[in-house]
């Protein structure tokens, strides 16, 4: 099987690994437009590497392409693949641009349009999923996610990589991991209330910190803190109703329900083993990335339906544009 990976970096990187270590024999043409990713991603893994989208797409009996690149630039290298006939799993976007297009495209072509959302492929998070479907009475949640910015790649310049800039911001990024999980869980969202705030010294030109009221339609109701200014990274749950409790740190072994007749809590176990890379954050682990990609082969050989989508996505980016802007 020949696939292409568009994007070289951190998140191109991962890719290559985790494909390879569903297929060894996989063979992997990676594009990136910088030659000095090309070279490093063909040294560490022994690739082909090009200069041009152009070029990777005319490759005989490519099937499918990972897009890993800047979001800004996923549109129009989706578009290329589906025209030329390719399977596509992109990455998170964090802009609707090209969103309809590519949707029509990929039903004219017949192929698949796969999204991103590894947090939906968390056993943590599809516990209390379930955990709140058996429950079936409203609940409030707390939610903090934070990570002090210069800390996400401390071996570039934040400037330099996406998140610097206004259109697809830090916090923009963090809000487009975690609504797709809160809203398959806790529902749409019918009413918002939130602050905004630059209180840190970065050199950005958007809010360092969102505090975010929800109201689900279902009747659950959340309070969520995203920013990017906190020295230790933090993600922190907390499930509240009046028979169940539930709390979670983002690893994980770090789950634990509360046991009303005992009046004590017991840590949930949902993972037998788990990979970590040392590398990263202790938050990150590579179980879910591989899964989301497992789950792209199941849709393209009609196996397995995908867990998110495009058509979901553009909904969520309304959202989030919503809490970005001067008035929600």
């Amino acid at each position: 099987m020949k696939v292409i990976v568009a994007g070289l970096g951190s998140m191109g990187k991962r890719r290559i690994r985790l494909l390879r270590d569903l297929d060894p024999g996989i063979n992997i043409i990676g594009f990136d437009s910088d030659p000095e990713r090309r070279k490093q991603a063909g040294n560490e893994f022994v690739i082909r590497t090009v200069e041009s989208m152009e070029e990777a797409c005319d490759e005989p009996d490519v099937r499918m392409a990972f897009i890993s690149s800047s979001p800004l630039s996923h549109a129009s290298i989706t578009s290329q693949c589906l025209k030329k006939g390719l399977h596509v799993f992109s990455e998170i976007n964090l802009v609707a641009d090209g969103y309809d297009e590519n949707i029509a495209l990929a039903k004219e072509m017949g192929r698949v349009l796969f999204l991103s959302s590894t947090f939906m492929y968390r056993r943590e998070i599809q516990y209390i999923k379930k955990r709140l479907e058996e429950y079936n009475h409203p609940v409030n949640y707390m939610y903090h996610v934070g990570q002090y910015l210069p800390d996400w790649h401390p071996w570039e310049n934040y400037k330099d990589f996406f998140v610097g800039k206004k259109a697809t911001g830090a916090c923009r990024e963090l809000m487009a991991i975690e609504f797709p999980w809160l809203t398959d869980t806790f529902g749409d969202v019918i009413n918002i209330c939130r602050t905004k705030r630059k209180s840190s010294s970065l050199e950005i030109e958007y809010p360092d910190t969102f505090q975010i009221l929800l109201d689900h339609k279902s009747g659950h109701q959340g309070m969520i803190l995203i920013d990017i200014i906190s020295r230790k990274a933090v993600r922190r749950f907390e499930m509240i109703g009046e028979g169940i409790f539930l709390a979670w740190s983002g690893t994980p072994d770090s789950l634990i329900e509360y046991n009303m007749e005992r009046k004590d809590d017991e840590q949930v176990n949902v993972y037998h083993v788990f990979e970590r890379r040392q590398d990263y954050s202790e938050f990150i682990i590579e179980d879910a990335y591989l899964n989301e990609i497992e789950n792209f082969f199941d849709v393209i050989q009609r196996k397995d339906i995908p867990r998110y989508s495009f058509e979901k996505d553009k909904e969520i980016l309304g959202l989030i544009d919503k809490i970005e802007g001067e008035k929600v």
